[in-house]
């Protein structure tokens, strides 16, 4: 498989550093306001932009397998093979997840965010037909493609979301960062379970939403078969974007874990 030269923003003072995966439909710089307090914890925050989003490479393939390639080479050429912090959420996480099972010696602890190892099925639909809603032949800013969602996405911070990842083409016209086509062609591949004999013996943090639903209380035994020194932290009044939906708390929760390291 081609390995796909990744986009990252580099935040910090030169500390140790900690490799941040965003979700599906993301970016790294969905990251930053984080980024900038773990920096001030003295760590040098790379925001990772995986392939078929942001200002990474956009190609015909989207798997985990092609994704842990990727991240792989990302460490390689910017760390060399010594272990390092990473954190990933969603399709992020379930990456981070793949990494450190295959890869063990690249991982010295990781934080997962509100995904499992387990099977999902595809449930982005929603969002992917908000987004074939918009006619970028007429639209002419955001503002104008909020309006144009907001009957098919009321929820005002999930279509912040997805307007972040507007950008202007070449033609003047807007137009998604992401590589909308692929994705939406692959969802299925996104929700792929862990094999049943991966497993990372290293120190691991789950965080999960309670309002989510991603992780529950009956996923724990099979989490722990895949990650038996993993531990739980649950954040009150977040659902999947915990880490928008309560920054505070999110950051507590998983600062001591980062600097145990």
């Amino acid at each position: 498989m081609a390995v796909v030269p990744l986009a990252s923003k580099i935040m910090g003072n030169g500390g140790e550093p900690l490799v941040v995966l965003h979700g599906l439909f993301g970016m790294g710089d969905n990251w930053a306001s984080h980024a900038r307090k773990w920096g001030e914890n003295g760590m040098d925050v790379h925001l990772v932009d995986l392939r078929n989003h942001g200002r990474s490479p956009h190609v015909a393939s989207h798997t985990y397998a092609d994704m842990v390639e990727d991240v792989r080479a990302y460490a390689l050429a910017h760390f060399g093979d010594r272990p390092v912090r990473w954190l990933g959420h969603s399709m992020g996480g379930k990456t981070v997840m793949s990494l450190a099972v295959h890869y063990p010696s690249l991982v010295e602890r990781m934080v997962v965010v509100d995904i499992g190892p387990k099977g999902y099925p595809p449930h982005h639909q929603e969002v992917v037909d908000a987004m074939h809603q918009l006619d970028f032949s007429t639209l002419k800013s955001r503002t104008e493609a909020d309006r144009a969602l907001e009957p098919f996405v009321p929820n005002w911070g999930l279509r912040q979301f997805m307007l972040k990842n507007l950008e202007y083409k070449e033609d003047g016209k807007l137009g998604w960062k992401f590589n909308l086509p692929v994705l939406e062609g692959q969802t299925g591949r996104i929700g792929e379970a862990l094999k049943p004999h991966d497993r990372f013996i290293g120190a691991t943090l789950f965080v999960r939403g309670l309002e989510s639903g991603y992780i529950t209380e009956a996923d724990w035994t099979g989490i722990m078969q895949h990650f038996p020194l993993a531990r739980l932290e649950s954040i009150p009044g977040a659902g999947h974007w915990v880490h928008a939906e309560q920054p505070e708390a999110f950051q507590e929760a998983i600062l001591p874990f980062l600097l145990e390291g």
